[in-house]
């Protein structure tokens, strides 16, 4: 009888057993760079951020069955101004831990608010480029290759993506021994990311909430993905759509154009109708395949390890 009650317990915890897990780590529990020591409440509302004063990673493990050994930052969109953080992070994220990927959704401090940052612009890189070093800290224990560590941005997400992408290699604070180790990506994935802060492709938005209103050359220069691409910027994956109204489909051709000039290794994907920010594209036919076409080009990086 014992026995039999046993199995039967065990019928019905296994599928629990079998569940990916999930959690926040904050990015630091203290001395949070650029932030001043009055902060704000964070606000939530209609799944988006409008300000961030802690900033975390939300992990997403998969089952012990299932790791592939790579693991992706996931930044959302929201123009700096608001991070969409179900529709472009933790949906995404679930997504890729049912394909055996680490996942780690970035709730970052948003440029638009001055009591939060010291410098408006430099939280968000600060951010991301923590993230990704808290990835390789943890890699042994969550079962990462520190070599398949890399990023996916949506938008504004897809601008701070390509800033860690392209300026990776620069001291950025001294914290702790997390701080020691590499900000790199090993990949970038970015899906109808802003590239330029030139007026005539940029979303003006994004720069205006990044940089303020008259923002200069150098700074101009610095997040503007596209000149700052070098031979040791790393493999990269594209999709925008023809008729995206809000960031123009420019933004992925130059950079394509620019990655190209140092044989980075691309795969980029331009669809004619889909507009912005379907994020997975669920239920928009032939836009959802985009999913299909990442997921075997990072199957392919795992195989190879490209880098």
């Amino acid at each position: 009888m014992k026995l039999i009650k046993l199995l039967l317990l065990w019928l019905v915890l296994f599928p629990f057993l079998l569940r990916a897990q999930s959690f926040i780590l904050p990015l630091w529990e203290s001395n949070i760079p650029n932030s001043p020591k009055e902060k704000l409440e964070e606000s939530y509302s209609n799944e988006h951020y409008y300000v961030v004063s802690n900033p975390d990673i939300a992990v997403y493990l998969p089952s012990k069955w299932n790791f592939t050994g790579q693991a992706v930052l996931v930044i959302p969109g929201g123009g700096y101004h608001a991070i969409a953080y179900t529709w472009e992070g933790t949906d995404v994220a679930k997504w890729l831990n049912s394909n055996g990927i680490v996942a780690a959704v970035l709730k970052y401090r948003l440029p638009n608010d001055t009591i939060t940052n010291k410098v408006r612009y430099r939280s968000p890189l600060l951010d991301a480029s923590r993230a990704i070093r808290l990835l390789r800290a943890n890699a042994e224990k969550w079962k990462i290759d520190k070599n398949k560590i890399g990023v996916m941005g949506f938008s504004a997400g897809g601008n701070l993506a390509a800033t860690l992408g392209t300026h990776f290699n620069e001291e950025q604070y001294k914290n702790d021994a997390v701080d020691s180790l590499s900000s790199r990506p090993d990949f970038m994935a970015l899906l109808y990311p802003v590239i330029t802060m030139e007026e005539e492709f940029t979303h003006k938005g994004s720069r205006k909430n990044l940089l303020g209103e008259n923002p200069s050359e150098s700074l101009i220069n610095y997040f503007s993905a596209e000149k700052n691409v070098s031979s040791d910027t790393m493999p990269t994956f594209l999709v925008h759509c023809s008729d995206d109204k809000v960031v123009p489909v420019e933004n992925s051709l130059i950079f394509y154009e620019a990655l190209h000039k140092y044989n980075v290794n691309i795969e980029m994907h331009i669809y004619p109708k889909g507009g912005h920010g379907f994020s997975l594209a669920n239920n928009m036919g032939y836009l959802s395949s985009w999913k299909i076409r990442c997921l075997d080009w990072l199957k392919s990086l795992n195989k190879t390890g490209e880098k």
